[in-house]
């Protein structure tokens, strides 16, 4: 199976300490992820965070890409669409 990431979604947002908008998408024709922030790079571009949830001291991470390969095909999937996006705006 060749992995794709479809059906991109972006919420952009008032700037505000490197946050510049939110990202939804398909995986797979299988799993829908969401609330995903797209924040500036301080050398330039920008990168992605997945969800977490901080019930205590410590982190529990949602969901998040387990290799670099995955990572890598979502973050220039979401980045493409994010600056397609703030072009219109």
């Amino acid at each position: 199976m060749q992995n794709k990431v479809t059906e991109i979604q972006i919420t952009p947002v008032k700037p505000r300490e490197g946050l510049v908008g939110f990202a939804s998408f398909i995986f797979d024709d299988a799993f829908y992820c969401s609330s995903i922030g797209i924040y500036t790079r301080p050398q330039g571009g920008y990168r992605l965070t997945y969800p977490i949830r901080k019930p205590s001291a410590n982190n529990l991470h949602i969901f998040h890409p387990i290799n670099k390969e995955v990572a890598q095909m979502i973050e220039e999937a979401v980045i493409s669409k994010y600056e397609e996006v703030a072009a219109i705006f």
